[in-house]
């Protein structure tokens, strides 16, 4: 590679990526939209086999997965509101506990002071709990208040769905025009890392969906059994958060070990909340990951938290939803240039 070429490609990837923190906030939307596609286009493409248009197919998608949706949401919405509402109702109770049992034994055996107003905290509370049960009022009416930020909601909402379907539609027209695009010196290079990428996004954002999916079911059952009120609630936060290695783990059993005990105020159920998490890794790490993902990203836990760290701290809820995805490619690129300098003659000339 020549110089002006390489002088090319460097300016060209500086003005990309300051491009992309620049749009970061419009951008959201077109990346959930291309994510939806990556994950629904193996479904469309064995339909398309069966010689019905594209078009239609992405129709029928687009129906069978919005009902999917809609569905999850009439279901789990009243769920999950009536769990909140059930949040801020022990909330008072549990500031009791805390003032009256955690406040002074910290106090006594940690010299540490955390006295604070607990009657204007639960009158709080108590004078707005209630509002929770309009959850969803009170969010449009935040939103309403602002034509700005209503119209940026409603603008996210409608293109996402509009962009991942014409992504869909026009998915191997794409691939196809980038294709043609690369030079022909590096294309070869470039369309074994774009299969090794494809097979490891592929793989790892599908498994990883059903893994968090899956986790939702368990711990939901798991702690439904041993009688926990906020179950739902606990097992949303903890399944959605798996994402990340042992951050789901750690946020779940802290704040089902903190309503076990707050509800029942005995070690027993406690001790049941810590099994149904200890048989969920189990599950989890002998079963789920090695049937849906295997070790297909290929990266350390270490790896997949700082990237999520980094992918935050740059670009925000973008750089949240692009973080796994960014890391696994890198992570195939870096495999490629260790296989080349290993057969390179810097490594192997004496």
């Amino acid at each position: 590679m020549i110089d002006s070429d390489k002088w090319f490609w460097l300016g060209g990837g500086v003005v990309a990526a300051v491009l992309v923190y620049l749009l970061a906030p419009i951008l959201t939307p077109f990346m959930s939209a291309a994510i939806l596609a990556y994950i629904a286009d193996p479904v469309v493409e064995r339909l398309v086999r069966w010689r019905v248009s594209r078009t239609v197919v992405v129709i029928l998608v687009f129906i069978a997965f919005g009902a999917v949706f809609v569905a999850a949401i009439m279901l789990l919405l009243p769920m999950l509101q009536r769990q909140l509402l059930l949040v801020f109702k022990v909330l008072p109770h549990y500031i009791d506990v805390v003032q009256q049992q955690f406040v002074p034994w910290a106090q006594q055996k940690l010299g540490i002071d955390m006295s604070f107003d607990t009657e204007q905290l639960k009158s709080t509370l108590t004078a707005h709990w209630q509002e929770a049960g309009g959850a969803a009022g009170s969010i449009v009416k935040y939103i309403t208040r602002s034509t700005v930020t209503l119209f940026s909601w409603l603008a996210t909402l409608l293109l996402i769905p509009v962009v991942t379907f014409y992504l869909l539609r026009d998915w191997n027209v794409f691939i196809t025009r980038i294709h043609t695009l690369l030079p022909r010196r590096i294309e070869p290079v470039v369309v074994r890392l774009t299969k090794a990428s494809d097979q490891v996004l592929g793989a790892f954002l599908r498994g990883q969906l059903l893994v968090m999916l899956a986790l939702v079911l368990f711990y939901s059952v798991g702690l439904s059994i041993v009688g926990l009120d906020l179950a739902l609630f606990v097992a949303v936060v903890a399944g959605m958060l798996s994402f990340v290695p042992y951050l789901g783990l750690i946020i779940g059993l802290l704040l089902a070990c903190l309503a076990a005990a707050m509800q029942f105020h005995d070690a027993t159920h406690i001790i049941y909340v810590a099994i149904v998490f200890g048989i969920a890794q189990l599950f989890e790490g002998m079963v789920l990951t090695p049937l849906l993902i295997g070790d297909r990203i290929g990266l350390h836990p270490l790896a997949v938290i700082f990237a999520v760290l980094a992918g935050g701290q740059l670009f925000g809820f973008l750089g949240v939803l692009l973080a796994l995805p960014t890391a696994a490619v890198i992570a195939v690129v870096i495999r490629y240039m260790h296989e080349h300098y290993l057969t390179s003659r810097l490594y192997s000339h004496p």
